[in-house]
């Protein structure tokens, strides 16, 4: 192969590769919804009652285990969740709240497309729906849900914010995950957790997985650091993954920290 050859056949590998890699890129900022969102097929476990939220595009399904008084909780789940699954063991650890469990756009009973703005708006609708009934409100969010969690205490009057398993910030566990693309230009949903810590000023525990495989030790240690001085505090559930942290016999106990005295 002559010289000239030689720098076509290198120009035409190059070219190519660049163009594999723009595609690669248009791909994951046109799909990025679809890594990000797993609506469940359907809702597995009935909850004793619900109702439906009407919000801006979309109409919006609460279950909920009805209760009497001031304390309420609601529950904001992963990506992949199905809600009314938590709810036996919500039920156990919190026996004398009224529990809200919310289904996001797109999932189970729910209109609309998920988003992080829509997903967060719709957060703060159900609160101000709750604490039209219910004077103490108790806030949790698992994964996914507590970068939703932590954006709704921030600005409403959270009694104590519970976020398992949680990440500083969506963005920088997806440029682990693609460490060779442009996420911070490609991702529209970035969850910066990190930006709304500071301004939470409910009473905050963080609990964690010790063999968390898809959010690491470091991310939830950056969280914590957010916060301001006092406010927030973790709990390590020991031997726990990621999907196996609620099985464990110190996660029930750990989620009481969130009940009144």
């Amino acid at each position: 192969m002559g010289h000239n050859e030689m720098l076509k056949t290198l120009g035409v590998i190059m070219l190519t590769g660049i163009a594999v890699y723009a595609v690669t890129c248009l791909w994951l900022f046109f799909y990025q919804q679809s890594m990000i969102y797993f609506p469940p097929s359907s809702a597995m476990f009935p909850a004793p009652a619900g109702f439906t939220l009407d919000v801006p595009g979309a109409v919006i399904k609460v279950s909920e285990r009805p209760a009497q008084g001031r304390r309420a909780l609601i529950y904001l789940g992963g990506n992949a969740e199905d809600v009314t699954a938590s709810l036996p063991l919500l039920d156990h650890a919190f026996p004398d709240h009224a529990i809200y469990l919310v289904h996001y756009r797109g999932y189970p009973g729910s209109t609309g497309k998920p988003s992080e703005p829509a997903l967060v708006a719709d957060a703060l609708a159900v609160f101000d729906h709750v604490a039209a009934r219910h004077g103490e409100i108790v806030v949790i969010g698992r994964s996914l849900g507590a970068g939703v969690a932590i954006q709704l205490a921030s600005q409403r009057p959270v009694a104590k914010l519970v976020l398992i398993t949680p990440f500083d910030s969506l963005q920088g566990l997806a440029a682990q995950h693609f460490p060779y693309f442009p996420v911070r230009w490609l991702l529209k949903d970035k969850y910066e957790s990190w930006r709304h810590a500071p301004m939470v000023r409910a009473p905050t525990l963080l609990i964690s997985a010790q063999h968390d495989e898809i959010i690491p030790a470091r991310s939830t240690a950056q969280l914590l650091s957010r916060f301001g001085h006092g406010v927030a505090t973790i709990k390590v559930i020991e031997g726990a993954s990621h999907n196996s942290i609620s099985d464990s016999a110190s996660f029930i106990p750990s989620l009481q920290w969130a009940r009144s005295p």
